[in-house]
């Protein structure tokens, strides 16, 4: 594992063309690499995604439409955490991230830094923004 770079996989339920267009969209600098999709003889739908790749702000991520049935979900145990540079990003990010999803800690100032928040999106990845 010399120099390998450690990615993010998420396994989706049918909705990981849509979470990854969704943060490819959200963050600059982003874009989708590789898409390898199911064929009609997988055992789940044809043309849900096996594997994609997408960068986010330089970070590579990993989806994938599981076709097998999982007894867990996402847990926010694991999040993605992002330094904010700025009010605007960070009222940005947590505006859209916080859509559809759960606000696990509201946008406040808790006393470590000048705005904190912890969201678990609507496809279930938790987040943590920070602006310092």
């Amino acid at each position: 594992m010399k120099n390998q770079m450690i990615r993010s996989l998420t396994f989706q339920d049918g909705n990981a063309e849509n979470a990854m267009n969704f943060y490819v969209e959200l963050f600059d600098n982003s874009k989708i690499i590789t898409i390898k999709r199911w064929e009609k003889s997988a055992p789940t739908e044809e043309g849900k995604i096996m594997q994609a790749t997408f960068e986010l702000n330089g970070n590579l991520f990993m989806c994938s439409d599981s076709p097998a049935i999982h007894d867990w979900n996402f847990t926010p145990a694991v999040s993605n955490y992002i330094e904010c540079e700025n009010d605007e990003e960070i009222e940005k990010l947590y505006s859209k991230l916080s859509e559809n999803g759960k606000i696990m800690m509201e946008l406040h100032n808790y006393g470590f830094s000048k705005k904190f928040a912890f969201i678990q999106d609507q496809f279930g990845v938790s987040w943590q923004l920070n602006l310092n």
